[in-house]
């Protein structure tokens, strides 16, 4: 793991986020899921964020993917604040389909559509022609290594493969925040490296801020800092 990096100016950030806190019921039935969690991911950065379940890794992921909005802090994606506690700041519906891309632990590919429809819907969903959108989605395929399973069928790929349609998919309307929850977590440990080696070639490349929560502690070269999460609060994972 790479040491970690000092704060960069704002334009240069995919996300900042300030004393978030995810709170469930009240009263006797309260539970804080993630407690004034702060940090910052870069552009071109890929973010590993660690814990068991229960900890509060996936509350915090779709909080900042604009999903399950935090109970009280502040987002802030690519510049913009986004969220001020549970209030939005932005349409939030648009600012995802604009703004961040989602890879789940199943690839969730529509079963029949090719490849390269699965990726193409996504660009035509933001109202990309038709055109445009093949020629994005054949120029992603081929970048993650499947440019000769454009036509295939999802039952026709590898769960590897799959997952990368999923990246495709993820990265077709040019996000500046990439969210991955346990990406690998169906994928044997081969199959899992290739996976976490592309977010980090996309990262870099792609100039995409990515936070992958994971379990798997074998691949923590990948990332360029990580962070762990337990019992609802964040810090920075010991080396």
């Amino acid at each position: 793991m790479n040491a970690a990096a000092p704060i960069a100016p704002d334009h240069d950030l995919a996300a900042r986020v300030e004393d978030l806190t995810k709170i469930y019921g009240s009263g006797n039935t309260e539970v804080v899921a993630v407690k004034n969690a702060s940090f910052t991911v870069a552009r071109g950065e890929v973010v590993a964020l660690l814990g068991p379940s229960g900890s509060g890794k996936s509350t915090l992921l779709t909080a900042v993917g604009l999903i399950n909005p935090a109970t009280s802090g502040r987002i802030a994606i690519a510049g913009q604040p986004v969220m001020d506690g549970p209030r939005a700041l932005v349409d939030l519906r648009a600012f995802r389909r604009h703004h961040l891309g989602f890879v789940f632990q199943k690839a969730n590919l529509i079963p029949f559509l090719t490849a390269r429809q699965n990726v193409q819907v996504a660009l035509e969903i933001n109202d990309v022609a038709p055109r445009e959108a093949r020629t994005r989605a054949e120029e992603l395929l081929a970048y993650l290594g499947l440019g000769d399973r454009l036509d295939n069928l999802p039952y026709m790929l590898s769960g590897g493969q799959q997952q990368r349609v999923a990246i495709a998919r993820a990265l077709a309307n040019r996000p500046g925040l990439v969210l991955a929850d346990e990406p690998t977590a169906a994928l044997d440990g081969r199959l899992g490296r290739q996976v976490m080696d592309l977010f980090r070639k996309v990262a870099h490349e792609q100039r995409a801020g990515i936070i992958v929560v994971t379990h798997d502690h074998r691949a923590l070269d990948v990332f360029d800092r990580v962070f762990e999460m337990e019992d609802g609060l964040l810090r920075a994972h010991a080396a």
